[in-house]
């Protein structure tokens, strides 16, 4: 029988959740050290840094999942890890670098808005832990209700990257950072929406692909690589915009987009489960 009291850590997923961690962490840090610079392009630096950042520890949370699924390491101890590194590196990071671009020129309502969202991060994590504790999320494809706060923070950074992109040379945003406030607004709303999105977890080593759909998605890859300082952007956006899209999408469209594996009934409704 297991000790409740000294649960077993599974070193691989977690060492990966250790890594998402870390970037938050390091965000966090670059965040801070912006705020101190009196030279507004070396504070540029740093939060084009922060972004980076936060943008891997998206790449470690979706390797977390992966290798604990992939080796049947999935556990209790896992999630609640995974949650505590969630909300630094997408709940806190991406509100402390929006409050430090623009937030703070509105003073106290620039900082309600950060901390509306952080909640709501927080909150949407407390309920995933609720539900994956009660046993409700059992099904191995599962759906996220609600968009999740990873996908959420890649959002706000990437457009905060192609934003500083497009100050050529600068290394600073324009007026265009005044739509981040009403951003993350729009995302603490989406991640409470019942708008379902996709968790791919039905993609494994077995999942098979054409030969086009395959080149396809080497192509999507390298532009990703070559054009990284929009197509982040794209890619996120895409993601959200597809919750919109996807009750249109008939249920044979959806198992194509989503990859997955098997037939799912058209009128059975898959467990859901809330990031």
């Amino acid at each position: 029988m297991r000790d409740p009291q000294n649960p077993k850590i599974y070193l691989l997923p977690n060492l990966m959740t250790a890594g998402n961690l870390f970037c938050g962490f390091a965000a966090v840090l670059r965040i801070y050290d912006g705020a101190q610079r009196i030279d507004l392009l070396e504070a540029a630096s740093d939060f084009h840094d922060a972004i980076w950042f936060i943008l891997a520890a998206c790449i470690f949370d979706l390797l977390d999942g992966r290798l604990a699924r992939l080796g049947g390491h999935e556990s209790s101890f896992g999630r609640e890890f995974d949650s505590l590194a969630d909300i630094v590196s997408f709940g806190m990071a991406p509100a402390l670098l929006v409050y430090q671009i623009v937030l703070g020129e509105f003073q106290n309502l620039g900082w309600i808005i950060a901390f509306v969202y952080l909640a709501c991060g927080a909150l949407r994590l407390a309920r995933f832990n609720c539900v994956a504790a009660a046993g409700s999320a059992t099904s191995p494809d599962k759906n996220f209700t609600g968009f999740p706060i990873p996908a959420a923070a890649g959002v706000i950074a990437s457009l905060t990257l192609f934003m500083l992109w497009l100050d050529a040379g600068q290394r600073t945003i324009g007026r265009w950072k005044y739509a981040l406030p009403a951003l993350m607004l729009f995302l603490s709303f989406m991640m409470f929406s019942k708008f379902r999105y996709p968790s791919f977890k039905a993609v494994n080593w077995r999942t098979t692909q054409s030969i086009p759909r395959f080149l396809f998605l080497i192509a999507i890859l390298a532009l990703t690589v070559k054009f990284y300082n929009w197509m982040a952007a794209v890619i996120f956006l895409t993601y959200l915009l597809y919750g919109f899209l996807r009750p249109f999408l008939s249920p044979k469209r959806r198992r194509v987009i989503e990859e997955e594996i098997g037939e799912e009934p058209p009128e059975t409704e898959s467990v859901e489960e809330i990031p």
